[in-house]
């Protein structure tokens, strides 16, 4: 049966840029929420400024994404894919708009209880984060490296865009009454229109789109049962008229004879554990570290948002460079290489904090963002390949766990910046 996807390359090519697009859309609906987020930190710093809020809220949203990715990825194979995207989506969107509901109902006060409820919002997107993440990334892996990138490249497009709103934002209310709070209500209205938005995509028209009908034909013909309820949506069904993945459809065991995760893991250890140290080394500097360790310079309370938003774009710049034949780092012992190099990063953010001015801050940051989206993607792309579809989908799975392991490491890591600091607590 695999023998006949071979010979389809006029249908593997349909509808590939449609497809590029809704991957993009769909990788910004996934990350939009909690960075905008990251980008109205500066409203919650002046409700609740006791409580370090860039600090706080990810190391209390980590937590829930890491151990809910181990779950998922550790029964990957069981799970339909399209029923843990909707849900991962949908609660996207019922948590932004609970924010806006939140803000409403304590008008905008700071204390314990409101910061309480801010946090149980936030531990509610690190559900909804592996739950995407995982399922996007797991599924996507089943096909070409294109709508990898576009997807990976949406979550950086996510940052950037949040980031522009906010400079916007900021300028449009700054000398208003309330302007901060107008501006983060702003931002979380459009984050829950995006993230519906993604819904309707998914739900309507991604299952329909020739390329991603071919990929997962292809993946259901090598034995993946995580395609099925996607495939039934386009209204693909098998030689006998019953639905692919049914209980009545036989297979060929030789063909779902497949590598155990662990298995898998080891062929990849390389590639997941760079992932976890790219993502150590990236979030013990942004964003608490650009909030609270940067000291005081001309652009004044610009001056986190201006670094947050170069971070974002350079990052964005990163996830697309890889489209360039020979920027793109396919060698394992290069790629790790250049992992390692990063961490030479911290000790330059830590004397250009102390010593230096706020536009060698800003190299730093760009290159932070340019190194941390462009090896991501390298490595996203590459791993998937020579697999089937059932370890394709589960190696998305498994380096999702450790892409969120390193981010889980490096918000706890970034705590210590503040070691020494006059009136951290």
């Amino acid at each position: 049966m695999a023998d006949i996807y071979e010979h389809q390359a006029p249908e593997k090519l349909q509808g590939k840029y449609q497809a590029m697009v809704v991957y993009c859309i769909l990788g910004i609906g996934s990350l939009v929420s909690w960075n905008s987020m990251l980008s109205i930190a500066d409203y919650y710093y002046q409700v609740f400024p006791d409580y370090h809020p860039s600090r706080v809220l990810t190391l209390v949203y980590q937590p829930f994404a890491l151990g809910t990715i181990v779950i998922l990825a550790y029964h990957e194979s069981k799970i339909s894919t399209r029923k843990r995207n909707l849900i991962g989506y949908i609660l996207y969107t019922i948590s932004t708009f609970s924010l806006i509901v939140l803000d409403s109902a304590t008008k905008g006060r700071g204390g314990i209880g409101p910061y309480i409820g801010l946090c149980a919002v936030v531990a509610s997107f690190g559900l909804a984060d592996a739950t995407v993440q995982g399922g996007m990334i797991g599924d996507l892996s089943l096909m070409c490296p294109e709508l990898v990138q576009s997807f990976m490249g949406g979550l950086a497009v996510a940052g950037a865009l949040t980031s522009a709103l906010r400079l916007i934002t900021k300028a449009a209310f700054e000398k208003t009454n309330n302007g901060l709070r107008k501006g983060a209500m702003m931002f979380l209205a459009i984050s829950t229109f995006i993230d519906l938005l993604c819904v309707m995509l998914y739900t309507y028209v991604l299952p329909k789109l020739p390329i991603v009908k071919y990929y997962r034909r292809k993946a259901a013909s090598e034995g993946s049962k995580t395609v099925s309820a996607d495939l039934a949506a386009a209204g693909i069904q098998n030689q006998s008229g019953l639905p692919l993945g049914s209980s009545m459809q036989t297979d060929d065991d030789s063909k779902n004879q497949r590598l155990s995760k662990k298995e898998l893991l080891i062929q990849n250890i390389d590639y997941a554990v760079n992932l976890f140290l790219i993502y150590v080394c990236t979030l013990s500097i942004f964003p608490g570290f650009l909030y609270e360790n940067t000291g005081h310079h001309g652009l004044g309370a610009w001056y986190a948002l201006v670094l947050v938003a170069m971070y974002n774009f350079w990052d964005l710049v990163g996830r697309y460079t890889p489209l360039v034949k020979w920027l793109k780092i396919e060698n394992r012992k290069l790629i790790t290489s250049a992992v390692l190099s990063r961490y030479l990063l911290i000790p330059a953010f830590y004397f250009t904090a102390k010593y230096g001015d706020q536009g060698w801050m800003i190299m730093l940051v760009s290159a932070l963002g340019l190194t941390n989206g462009h090896l991501t993607v390298c490595i996203m792309t590459i791993a998937p390949k020579g697999y089937k579809g059932p370890e394709q989908n589960a190696l998305g799975n498994l380096l999702v766990i450790f892409l969120l392991g390193g981010i889980f490491a490096g918000v706890a890591l970034d705590w210590l910046w503040l070691i020494g600091k006059k009136n951290a607590f």
